[in-house]
């Protein structure tokens, strides 16, 4: 990739790099580990998270992951660990960090390959997007193991595809494949393995370069639809409405249209 806009800190298990057209390329680093989440990488995506917020100059993320596999969930080593304690303390910290995707400004596009496991299933969740590789392969295991999903499965995978089908997904274990995925809506696209990469960049570069504002609203205004009635997301569409046609953006755009040039968003 080219020169950076802005620079990460480096860690061990998030990689970042970024592109000129402000898209912020998160990579899951434990590919020896198939990058089972541990604490570590939670606490970098926050960190990640906090400088994508405090910056501003980032446009679109999208999170893709080293290695065969997406994530095979939650460090099996660190659940030994975990207790009541950890519960209480812990998991609404887990459910912000994977749920801030779904409150943030830009677009967040999620690239996935080989096994998505549990916490890495939550982790995508989170996100607006989700393009898969035809070998990517899906399964909720906690209700397995003892648990219930708790970092946003229960309560996001249902939206997502169902009352029903989430209940077979997650009580019955049920590990599907990519196309599957696809027809029940967990996924929006499934691409070739070797494509997957390039399709999921030219995907999050292309929201990158709309103008941030109305981005911004579009993504409030759609999650607004999804958790209130009719008649809030209507309203918040009016609301909404009223800052974008005072915008630069929208000034800007009319202009590049009208003198055939590249537009040039500020976000404001």
């Amino acid at each position: 990739m080219e020169e950076s806009i802005m620079e990460f800190t480096i860690n061990s298990t998030i990689s970042v790099e970024t592109t000129p057209t402000g898209v912020a390329v998160l990579s899951l680093n434990r590919p020896e580990q198939w990058n089972a989440v541990n604490d570590d990488m939670l606490r970098n995506m926050e960190s990640i998270q906090n400088q994508i917020i405090l910056e501003g100059s980032i446009r679109a993320v999208l999170i893709k992951a080293n290695g065969s596999h997406f994530s095979v969930g939650m460090d099996l080593n660190a659940i030994k660990t975990f207790g009541s304690r950890f519960s209480l303390n812990r998991i609404a910290w887990l459910q912000a960090v994977y749920g801030r995707w779904q409150e943030m400004p830009v677009p967040v596009v999620a690239a996935v390959q080989g096994y998505c496991i549990g916490s890495g299933i939550e982790m995508i969740l989170g996100c607006d997007i989700r393009i898969a590789a035809e070998n990517a392969r899906f399964r909720l295991p906690e209700v397995s193991l003892g648990l219930s999903p708790d970092m946003g499965g229960t309560t996001r995978l249902t939206k997502l595809v169902g009352i029903g089908q989430a209940k077979r997904l997650i009580m019955g274990c049920q590990e599907i494949k990519a196309q599957e995925a696809l027809n029940l809506g967990l996924v929006e696209e499934v691409v070739k393995e070797e494509e997957l990469e390039a399709r999921a960049l030219e995907l999050t570069e292309k929201m990158a370069a709309y103008p941030p504002l109305a981005m911004g609203w579009a993504k409030k205004g759609i999650n607004m639809a999804q958790e209130n009635s009719t008649a809030a997301a209507l309203l918040f569409e009016q609301a909404q409405s009223s800052s974008c046609f005072s915008s630069e953006d929208l000034k800007e755009a009319v202009a590049a249209f009208m003198e055939k040039r590249k537009p040039q968003f500020k976000g404001r």
